[in-house]
Protein backbone atom coordinates (compact mmCIF):
# COMPACT_ATOMS: atom_id res chain seq x y z
CA UNK A 1 0.00 0.00 0.00
CA UNK A 2 1.60 3.25 -1.00
CA UNK A 3 0.36 7.06 -1.35
CA UNK A 4 -0.88 10.08 0.29
CA UNK A 5 -4.09 8.54 0.87
CA UNK A 6 -5.14 7.67 4.39
CA UNK A 7 -5.77 3.78 5.61
CA UNK A 8 -9.15 3.46 7.96
CA UNK A 9 -8.96 -0.08 9.90
CA UNK A 10 -12.30 -0.79 10.65
CA UNK A 11 -13.68 -2.42 13.98
CA UNK A 12 -16.37 -5.28 13.62
CA UNK A 13 -18.95 -2.87 15.81
CA UNK A 14 -18.44 -0.36 13.29
CA UNK A 15 -19.36 -2.49 10.32
CA UNK A 16 -22.29 -4.66 12.73
CA UNK A 17 -23.41 -0.71 13.47
CA UNK A 18 -23.69 0.58 9.90
CA UNK A 19 -22.54 -2.25 6.71
CA UNK A 20 -22.42 0.63 4.19
CA UNK A 21 -19.47 2.08 6.01
CA UNK A 22 -17.30 0.20 4.01
CA UNK A 23 -18.07 2.34 1.35
CA UNK A 24 -18.29 5.80 3.61
CA UNK A 25 -14.75 6.73 3.47
CA UNK A 26 -14.08 8.10 0.33
CA UNK A 27 -11.08 8.09 -1.80
CA UNK A 28 -9.58 6.54 1.32
CA UNK A 29 -8.37 2.98 1.87
CA UNK A 30 -10.01 0.59 4.45
CA UNK A 31 -8.23 -2.49 6.17
CA UNK A 32 -9.99 -5.17 7.64
CA UNK A 33 -8.21 -7.62 10.06
CA UNK A 34 -9.24 -11.04 10.24
CA UNK A 35 -10.19 -10.92 13.61
CA UNK A 36 -12.94 -8.62 12.18
CA UNK A 37 -14.25 -11.41 10.07
CA UNK A 38 -14.07 -13.71 12.85
CA UNK A 39 -16.14 -11.62 14.72
CA UNK A 40 -18.41 -11.37 11.91
CA UNK A 41 -18.56 -14.68 11.40
CA UNK A 42 -20.36 -15.42 15.02
CA UNK A 43 -22.79 -12.65 14.88
CA UNK A 44 -24.57 -13.96 11.81
CA UNK A 45 -26.49 -16.32 12.86
CA UNK A 46 -30.21 -14.97 14.79
CA UNK A 47 -33.02 -12.61 13.64
CA UNK A 48 -31.65 -9.95 15.29
CA UNK A 49 -30.96 -6.25 13.66
CA UNK A 50 -27.28 -7.05 14.74
CA UNK A 51 -27.35 -10.41 13.25
CA UNK A 52 -28.59 -9.21 9.64
CA UNK A 53 -25.94 -6.30 9.51
CA UNK A 54 -23.36 -9.20 10.10
CA UNK A 55 -24.91 -11.41 7.22
CA UNK A 56 -24.89 -7.94 5.18
CA UNK A 57 -21.29 -7.02 6.00
CA UNK A 58 -20.61 -10.52 4.47
CA UNK A 59 -22.57 -10.60 1.42
CA UNK A 60 -21.09 -6.77 0.49
CA UNK A 61 -17.64 -8.45 1.27
CA UNK A 62 -18.21 -11.19 -1.36
CA UNK A 63 -19.61 -9.38 -3.80
CA UNK A 64 -16.10 -7.14 -3.72
CA UNK A 65 -13.96 -10.31 -4.26
CA UNK A 66 -16.83 -11.78 -6.71
CA UNK A 67 -16.08 -8.30 -8.76
CA UNK A 68 -12.65 -8.92 -8.45
CA UNK A 69 -12.73 -12.49 -9.93
CA UNK A 70 -10.49 -13.44 -6.99
CA UNK A 71 -7.38 -11.76 -8.36
CA UNK A 72 -6.12 -8.89 -6.59
CA UNK A 73 -6.98 -9.04 -3.08
CA UNK A 74 -3.34 -8.49 -2.01
CA UNK A 75 -3.22 -5.53 -4.15
CA UNK A 76 -6.78 -3.85 -2.79
CA UNK A 77 -10.10 -3.83 -4.29
CA UNK A 78 -12.23 -1.58 -5.57
CA UNK A 79 -14.52 -0.36 -3.36
CA UNK A 80 -17.44 0.22 -5.60
CA UNK A 81 -20.58 0.77 -3.81
CA UNK A 82 -22.92 -1.77 -4.90
CA UNK A 83 -26.63 -1.06 -6.62
CA UNK A 84 -29.36 0.34 -4.38
CA UNK A 85 -26.81 1.62 -1.70
CA UNK A 86 -27.39 5.17 -1.72
CA UNK A 87 -24.31 6.89 -0.31
CA UNK A 88 -22.94 10.43 -1.45
CA UNK A 89 -19.83 10.09 -3.38
CA UNK A 90 -16.65 12.10 -2.43
CA UNK A 91 -13.60 12.88 -4.50
CA UNK A 92 -12.66 9.09 -5.47
CA UNK A 93 -12.68 5.39 -4.71
CA UNK A 94 -10.77 3.56 -2.13
CA UNK A 95 -9.34 0.05 -1.84
CA UNK A 96 -10.10 -2.59 0.29
CA UNK A 97 -7.26 -4.68 1.87
CA UNK A 98 -7.36 -7.65 3.97
CA UNK A 99 -5.07 -8.89 7.11
CA UNK A 100 -2.74 -11.47 4.80
CA UNK A 101 -2.03 -13.11 8.28
CA UNK A 102 -3.27 -13.90 11.29
CA UNK A 103 -1.48 -12.59 14.74
CA UNK A 104 -0.75 -14.87 16.59
CA UNK A 105 -1.44 -15.71 20.04
CA UNK A 106 -5.47 -16.52 21.24
CA UNK A 107 -5.99 -13.57 23.16
CA UNK A 108 -8.87 -10.72 23.49
CA UNK A 109 -10.07 -9.87 20.06
CA UNK A 110 -9.39 -6.41 21.01
CA UNK A 111 -5.64 -7.04 21.60
CA UNK A 112 -5.21 -9.17 18.07
CA UNK A 113 -7.28 -6.05 16.18
CA UNK A 114 -4.78 -3.66 17.71
CA UNK A 115 -1.87 -5.47 16.87
CA UNK A 116 -3.08 -6.11 13.46
CA UNK A 117 -3.27 -2.20 13.26
CA UNK A 118 0.25 -1.83 14.68
CA UNK A 119 1.77 -4.18 12.19
CA UNK A 120 0.13 -2.33 9.45
CA UNK A 121 1.22 0.92 10.70
CA UNK A 122 4.79 -0.39 11.04
CA UNK A 123 4.52 -1.94 7.38
CA UNK A 124 3.11 1.44 6.11
CA UNK A 125 5.33 4.30 7.88
CA UNK A 126 4.66 6.78 5.23
CA UNK A 127 0.81 6.89 5.77
CA UNK A 128 -1.48 8.19 8.28
CA UNK A 129 -3.20 4.54 9.96
CA UNK A 130 -6.66 5.25 11.66
CA UNK A 131 -8.41 3.13 14.06
CA UNK A 132 -12.25 3.40 13.59
CA UNK A 133 -14.71 1.87 16.56
CA UNK A 134 -17.05 2.91 18.52
CA UNK A 135 -15.52 1.18 21.29
CA UNK A 136 -14.54 3.91 23.77
CA UNK A 137 -11.77 1.31 25.74
CA UNK A 138 -10.49 0.20 22.46
CA UNK A 139 -10.00 3.77 21.49
CA UNK A 140 -7.87 4.45 24.77
CA UNK A 141 -5.96 1.29 24.20
CA UNK A 142 -5.03 2.64 20.36
CA UNK A 143 -3.60 5.93 21.84
CA UNK A 144 -1.86 4.38 24.39
CA UNK A 145 0.11 2.60 21.96
CA UNK A 146 0.33 5.92 19.79
CA UNK A 147 -2.21 4.81 17.15
CA UNK A 148 -4.62 7.41 15.70
CA UNK A 149 -8.12 6.18 16.68
CA UNK A 150 -12.02 8.12 16.15
CA UNK A 151 -15.59 7.17 16.66
CA UNK A 152 -17.38 6.05 13.14
CA UNK A 153 -19.18 9.49 12.75
CA UNK A 154 -20.43 9.40 8.61
CA UNK A 155 -23.88 7.97 10.64
CA UNK A 156 -24.72 11.24 12.38
CA UNK A 157 -27.19 13.14 11.27
CA UNK A 158 -25.99 16.75 12.23
CA UNK A 159 -22.33 17.40 13.91
CA UNK A 160 -23.90 19.21 17.13
CA UNK A 161 -26.91 17.86 18.63
CA UNK A 162 -27.76 21.86 19.72
CA UNK A 163 -28.32 22.23 15.89
CA UNK A 164 -31.52 20.22 15.76
CA UNK A 165 -34.83 21.80 14.44
CA UNK A 166 -36.90 22.45 17.17
CA UNK A 167 -39.80 22.97 15.27
CA UNK A 168 -40.83 26.46 16.42
CA UNK A 169 -39.85 29.94 16.17
CA UNK A 170 -40.11 32.98 18.10
CA UNK A 171 -41.32 35.89 15.79
CA UNK A 172 -39.99 39.96 16.46
CA UNK A 173 -41.62 42.29 17.73
CA UNK A 174 -42.05 44.25 14.52
CA UNK A 175 -43.28 41.59 12.46
CA UNK A 176 -46.75 42.77 11.07
CA UNK A 177 -44.35 45.68 10.34
CA UNK A 178 -41.82 43.87 8.31
CA UNK A 179 -44.73 42.76 6.03
CA UNK A 180 -46.72 45.80 5.21
CA UNK A 181 -48.71 44.07 2.15
CA UNK A 182 -50.30 40.82 3.98
CA UNK A 183 -53.33 38.93 2.43
CA UNK A 184 -55.44 37.73 4.54
CA UNK A 185 -58.51 35.66 4.32
CA UNK A 186 -61.15 33.49 6.49
CA UNK A 187 -61.54 30.15 4.67
CA UNK A 188 -63.80 27.19 6.88
CA UNK A 189 -63.51 29.01 10.25
CA UNK A 190 -60.03 29.35 9.95
CA UNK A 191 -57.40 32.63 9.32
CA UNK A 192 -54.96 32.85 6.61
CA UNK A 193 -52.01 35.09 5.78
CA UNK A 194 -50.05 35.55 2.94
CA UNK A 195 -46.83 37.29 2.65
CA UNK A 196 -43.55 38.45 1.17
CA UNK A 197 -40.83 35.89 2.89
CA UNK A 198 -37.81 38.09 3.90
CA UNK A 199 -34.06 36.35 3.21
CA UNK A 200 -33.80 35.69 7.19
CA UNK A 201 -36.66 33.59 7.26
CA UNK A 202 -35.94 30.05 6.70
CA UNK A 203 -38.88 28.81 7.51
CA UNK A 204 -39.84 25.12 7.06
CA UNK A 205 -43.15 23.55 6.23
CA UNK A 206 -45.55 22.88 9.33
CA UNK A 207 -42.85 24.73 11.67
CA UNK A 208 -45.12 27.09 14.32
CA UNK A 209 -44.07 30.51 14.77
CA UNK A 210 -45.30 32.32 17.84
CA UNK A 211 -45.03 36.30 18.73
CA UNK A 212 -44.56 36.78 22.32
CA UNK A 213 -46.12 40.01 24.53
CA UNK A 214 -49.92 41.84 24.38
CA UNK A 215 -50.03 41.08 20.92
CA UNK A 216 -49.32 37.31 21.47
CA UNK A 217 -50.22 35.48 17.73
CA UNK A 218 -49.83 31.95 16.94
CA UNK A 219 -49.31 30.66 13.55
CA UNK A 220 -48.28 27.60 11.41
CA UNK A 221 -46.37 27.76 8.10
CA UNK A 222 -48.47 25.75 5.57
CA UNK A 223 -46.62 26.58 2.37
CA UNK A 224 -43.52 28.11 2.18
CA UNK A 225 -41.17 29.06 -1.39
CA UNK A 226 -38.40 31.25 -2.36
CA UNK A 227 -40.42 34.42 -2.36
CA UNK A 228 -43.72 33.46 -0.71
CA UNK A 229 -45.22 31.73 2.40
CA UNK A 230 -48.69 30.94 3.64
CA UNK A 231 -49.23 30.58 7.47
CA UNK A 232 -52.53 29.99 9.01
CA UNK A 233 -53.83 30.97 12.64
CA UNK A 234 -53.25 28.32 15.09
CA UNK A 235 -56.05 26.62 17.21
CA UNK A 236 -56.33 27.60 20.64
CA UNK A 237 -55.98 24.13 22.93
CA UNK A 238 -55.66 25.99 25.61
CA UNK A 239 -59.09 26.27 26.67
CA UNK A 240 -61.22 23.76 27.85
CA UNK A 241 -64.11 24.12 25.42
CA UNK A 242 -61.62 23.40 22.92
CA UNK A 243 -59.94 20.53 24.51
CA UNK A 244 -58.67 17.38 22.67
CA UNK A 245 -60.46 14.01 24.72
CA UNK A 246 -60.85 16.07 27.92
CA UNK A 247 -56.82 17.59 27.77
CA UNK A 248 -56.37 21.01 27.25
CA UNK A 249 -52.85 22.51 26.32
CA UNK A 250 -51.07 23.24 29.73
CA UNK A 251 -48.19 25.68 27.46
CA UNK A 252 -47.75 26.80 24.65
CA UNK A 253 -45.39 24.02 22.90
CA UNK A 254 -48.30 21.39 23.87
CA UNK A 255 -50.51 23.64 21.69
CA UNK A 256 -48.19 23.57 19.12
CA UNK A 257 -48.43 20.00 19.23
CA UNK A 258 -52.08 19.49 19.44
CA UNK A 259 -52.12 20.98 16.36
CA UNK A 260 -49.88 19.24 14.32
CA UNK A 261 -51.41 15.92 15.84
CA UNK A 262 -54.93 16.62 15.05
CA UNK A 263 -54.42 18.23 11.25
CA UNK A 264 -55.06 15.40 8.92
CA UNK A 265 -52.48 16.44 6.23
CA UNK A 266 -49.86 16.11 8.35
CA UNK A 267 -48.46 12.02 8.38
CA UNK A 268 -45.80 12.01 10.44
CA UNK A 269 -45.16 14.25 13.89
CA UNK A 270 -42.18 13.84 16.12
CA UNK A 271 -42.72 14.88 19.38
CA UNK A 272 -39.20 15.82 21.26
CA UNK A 273 -38.90 16.81 25.20
CA UNK A 274 -38.02 15.34 28.51
CA UNK A 275 -39.72 13.34 31.10
CA UNK A 276 -43.08 14.96 32.23
CA UNK A 277 -43.84 17.47 29.09
CA UNK A 278 -46.83 15.04 28.08
CA UNK A 279 -45.58 13.51 24.95
CA UNK A 280 -47.43 10.04 25.16
CA UNK A 281 -50.71 12.19 26.95
CA UNK A 282 -51.04 14.40 23.83
CA UNK A 283 -50.43 11.70 21.38
CA UNK A 284 -52.78 9.80 22.94
CA UNK A 285 -55.38 12.02 23.63
CA UNK A 286 -55.27 12.97 20.45
CA UNK A 287 -55.19 9.29 18.47
CA UNK A 288 -58.69 8.48 20.59
CA UNK A 289 -60.10 11.91 18.82
CA UNK A 290 -59.52 10.84 15.89
CA UNK A 291 -60.16 7.05 16.29
CA UNK A 292 -63.49 7.14 18.53
CA UNK A 293 -65.08 10.48 17.46
CA UNK A 294 -63.78 11.40 13.87
CA UNK A 295 -63.40 7.78 13.19
CA UNK A 296 -60.42 8.75 11.13
CA UNK A 297 -58.20 5.65 11.69
CA UNK A 298 -59.21 2.33 12.68
CA UNK A 299 -57.19 1.77 15.50
CA UNK A 300 -54.19 2.88 17.59
CA UNK A 301 -51.32 1.07 17.48
CA UNK A 302 -48.55 1.35 19.97
CA UNK A 303 -44.92 0.36 19.85
CA UNK A 304 -41.57 1.17 21.73
CA UNK A 305 -37.91 -0.57 21.96
CA UNK A 306 -37.87 -2.89 24.42
CA UNK A 307 -34.59 -2.20 26.41
CA UNK A 308 -34.20 -2.48 29.99
CA UNK A 309 -33.02 0.51 32.35
CA UNK A 310 -32.02 -1.55 34.76
CA UNK A 311 -31.52 -6.14 34.96
CA UNK A 312 -33.46 -8.24 32.21
CA UNK A 313 -36.12 -9.83 33.70
CA UNK A 314 -35.75 -12.76 31.09
CA UNK A 315 -38.47 -13.69 29.06
CA UNK A 316 -42.11 -13.21 29.56
CA UNK A 317 -44.98 -15.54 28.93
CA UNK A 318 -48.12 -15.10 27.34
CA UNK A 319 -49.24 -13.20 23.84
CA UNK A 320 -47.57 -10.96 21.92
CA UNK A 321 -49.44 -8.53 23.38
CA UNK A 322 -48.70 -9.83 26.90
CA UNK A 323 -45.05 -10.20 26.50
CA UNK A 324 -45.11 -5.99 25.76
CA UNK A 325 -47.40 -4.97 28.66
CA UNK A 326 -44.66 -4.47 31.13
CA UNK A 327 -43.13 -2.42 28.45
CA UNK A 328 -46.22 -0.07 28.09
CA UNK A 329 -46.38 1.48 31.79
CA UNK A 330 -46.59 4.74 30.08
CA UNK A 331 -49.46 3.74 27.95
CA UNK A 332 -51.52 2.41 31.56
CA UNK A 333 -50.91 5.33 33.43
CA UNK A 334 -52.20 7.87 30.74
CA UNK A 335 -55.10 5.74 30.05
CA UNK A 336 -55.57 6.21 33.57
CA UNK A 337 -56.38 9.92 33.10
CA UNK A 338 -57.92 9.96 29.92
CA UNK A 339 -60.52 7.25 30.95
CA UNK A 340 -61.99 9.23 34.40
CA UNK A 341 -65.31 9.94 33.36
CA UNK A 342 -66.41 11.99 35.92
CA UNK A 343 -70.09 9.86 36.29
CA UNK A 344 -70.68 6.14 36.52
CA UNK A 345 -68.01 5.63 39.11
CA UNK A 346 -65.90 2.46 39.41
CA UNK A 347 -68.19 0.72 36.66
CA UNK A 348 -68.03 3.49 34.32
CA UNK A 349 -64.33 3.97 34.35
CA UNK A 350 -64.07 0.18 33.92
CA UNK A 351 -66.23 -0.01 31.33
CA UNK A 352 -64.59 3.13 29.41
CA UNK A 353 -61.33 1.44 30.37
CA UNK A 354 -62.23 -1.69 28.39
CA UNK A 355 -63.86 0.37 25.48
CA UNK A 356 -60.34 2.60 25.10
CA UNK A 357 -58.02 -0.51 25.26
CA UNK A 358 -60.16 -2.11 22.39
CA UNK A 359 -59.53 0.54 20.24
CA UNK A 360 -55.59 0.52 21.60
CA UNK A 361 -53.52 -2.40 20.26
CA UNK A 362 -49.88 -3.27 21.54
CA UNK A 363 -47.00 -4.36 19.39
CA UNK A 364 -43.91 -5.72 19.07
CA UNK A 365 -41.22 -4.12 16.70
CA UNK A 366 -39.66 -7.10 16.46
CA UNK A 367 -42.47 -8.33 14.39
CA UNK A 368 -43.14 -4.99 11.58
CA UNK A 369 -41.03 -6.59 9.34
CA UNK A 370 -43.71 -7.21 6.12
CA UNK A 371 -46.16 -5.80 7.52
CA UNK A 372 -47.94 -2.95 6.03
CA UNK A 373 -50.93 -0.57 8.23
CA UNK A 374 -53.69 0.74 6.66
CA UNK A 375 -55.22 3.66 8.09
CA UNK A 376 -53.80 3.18 11.31
CA UNK A 377 -52.87 5.77 13.97
CA UNK A 378 -49.37 4.35 14.93
CA UNK A 379 -47.33 5.74 18.28
CA UNK A 380 -43.77 4.69 18.69
CA UNK A 381 -42.39 5.55 22.62
CA UNK A 382 -39.03 5.85 23.14
CA UNK A 383 -37.96 6.24 19.60
CA UNK A 384 -34.61 7.86 20.66
CA UNK A 385 -33.54 3.92 21.35
CA UNK A 386 -33.87 3.78 17.67
CA UNK A 387 -31.15 3.08 14.94
CA UNK A 388 -31.78 4.85 11.93
CA UNK A 389 -32.11 1.49 10.16
CA UNK A 390 -34.48 0.87 12.41
CA UNK A 391 -36.77 4.13 12.08
CA UNK A 392 -36.43 3.47 7.97
CA UNK A 393 -38.24 0.02 8.57
CA UNK A 394 -40.88 1.57 10.89
CA UNK A 395 -41.86 4.66 8.97
CA UNK A 396 -42.31 2.15 6.00
CA UNK A 397 -44.63 0.50 7.00
CA UNK A 398 -47.12 2.85 7.03
CA UNK A 399 -50.01 2.34 4.48
CA UNK A 400 -52.70 4.98 3.05
CA UNK A 401 -54.55 7.01 5.87
CA UNK A 402 -51.76 5.95 8.52
CA UNK A 403 -50.21 8.69 10.60
CA UNK A 404 -47.09 8.28 12.41
CA UNK A 405 -46.20 9.57 15.61
CA UNK A 406 -42.68 9.22 17.09
CA UNK A 407 -41.92 10.25 20.60
CA UNK A 408 -38.67 10.72 22.93
CA UNK A 409 -35.98 11.75 25.05
CA UNK A 410 -32.71 12.02 23.50
CA UNK A 411 -31.11 12.32 26.98
CA UNK A 412 -32.45 8.87 27.95
CA UNK A 413 -30.88 6.88 25.12
CA UNK A 414 -29.76 3.07 26.39
CA UNK A 415 -28.75 1.71 23.05
CA UNK A 416 -25.34 0.91 23.35
CA UNK A 417 -23.31 3.06 20.42
CA UNK A 418 -26.13 5.08 20.15
CA UNK A 419 -26.08 9.05 20.68
CA UNK A 420 -27.65 12.09 20.79
CA UNK A 421 -26.57 12.98 16.84
CA UNK A 422 -26.86 9.29 15.54
CA UNK A 423 -29.83 8.28 17.19
CA UNK A 424 -32.63 7.40 15.07
CA UNK A 425 -35.07 9.94 16.18
CA UNK A 426 -32.45 12.88 15.40
CA UNK A 427 -32.15 11.35 12.26
CA UNK A 428 -36.32 11.37 11.24
CA UNK A 429 -36.71 14.87 12.35
CA UNK A 430 -33.71 16.56 10.79
CA UNK A 431 -34.91 14.29 7.26
CA UNK A 432 -38.51 15.31 7.34
CA UNK A 433 -37.92 18.66 8.00
CA UNK A 434 -38.32 19.69 4.34
CA UNK A 435 -41.56 17.60 3.83
CA UNK A 436 -44.59 19.52 3.94
CA UNK A 437 -46.12 16.34 5.57
CA UNK A 438 -44.81 16.32 8.80
CA UNK A 439 -44.25 18.43 11.70
CA UNK A 440 -41.94 18.85 15.00
CA UNK A 441 -42.43 20.20 18.12
CA UNK A 442 -39.50 19.97 20.78
CA UNK A 443 -41.65 19.96 24.34
CA UNK A 444 -40.07 22.04 26.69
CA UNK A 445 -41.61 22.71 30.30
CA UNK A 446 -42.56 19.56 32.54
CA UNK A 447 -46.20 19.19 33.05
CA UNK A 448 -46.42 16.62 36.05
CA UNK A 449 -45.90 18.25 39.38
CA UNK A 450 -43.65 20.60 41.54
CA UNK A 451 -41.66 17.37 42.46
CA UNK A 452 -41.04 16.12 38.99
CA UNK A 453 -39.29 19.53 38.00
CA UNK A 454 -37.39 20.29 41.00
CA UNK A 455 -35.93 16.53 40.74
CA UNK A 456 -35.29 17.15 37.19
CA UNK A 457 -33.21 20.35 37.97
CA UNK A 458 -31.46 19.46 41.21
CA UNK A 459 -30.43 15.85 40.73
Amino acid sequence: MTGSKRIYALDTNVLLHDPTSLFRFEEHDIFIPMTVLEELDEKKKGASEVSRNGRQVSRFLNELIERGNGHGISNGLELISPEGVNLKRGRGVGRLYFQQRTTNGHGKADNLILSAVIELRDQNPDRAVVLVTKDINLRIKAKIYGIDAEDYQNDRALDDFTLLYTGSTELPEDFWDRHPEVQSWNERGRTFYKLDRREDEDWYANQCLFLPGDNSVELRVLHVDDSKATLVLLDDHSHANHSVWGIAARNREQNFALNVLMDPDVDFVTLLGTAGTGKTLLALAAGLAQVMDQQRYREIIMTRATVSVGEDIGFLPGTEEEKMTPWMGALTDNLEVLANPEEGGSWGRQATNDLLASRIKIRSLNFMRGRTFLSRYLIIDEAQNLTPKQMKTLITRAGPGTKIVCLGNVEQIDTPYLTETTSGLTYAVDRFKHWEHSAHITLRRGERSRLADFASEAL
